[in-house]
């Protein structure tokens, strides 16, 4: 298993997003269950004040992780202007083996 860090960038609709969170946290609770999220959280914004969010995955490939998070709803409500999957390699915390 791969462990990828996704970095959500969000589109400016901050209501459509703040109406969206409750389905998009629920869906990423389940995954959470499911053992695939390890991590998620919202980013501060960035210096343009563009809002993201942090999520740790764990997928057999990047297209998996991919897949996985296809599903969101706030990539259904069009919310998620950019997404980037890197592989992550923790040396320290609580997801080493």
């Amino acid at each position: 298993m791969t462990v990828f860090a996704v970095q959500y960038t969000y589109d400016n609709r901050t209501l459509v997003r703040d109406e969206v969170r409750p389905a998009h946290r629920a869906f990423l609770s389940g995954l959470q269950a499911a053992g695939s999220l390890l991590a998620s959280g919202p980013l501060a914004e960035d210096a343009a004040g563009v809002p993201g969010a942090l999520l740790i995955v764990a997928a057999e490939s990047a297209d998996h992780a991919a897949t996985l998070l296809d599903d969101d709803p706030f990539a259904h409500a069009g919310l998620i202007a950019a997404r980037e999957l890197r592989a992550w390699t923790q040396v320290y915390g609580p997801w080493t083996s």
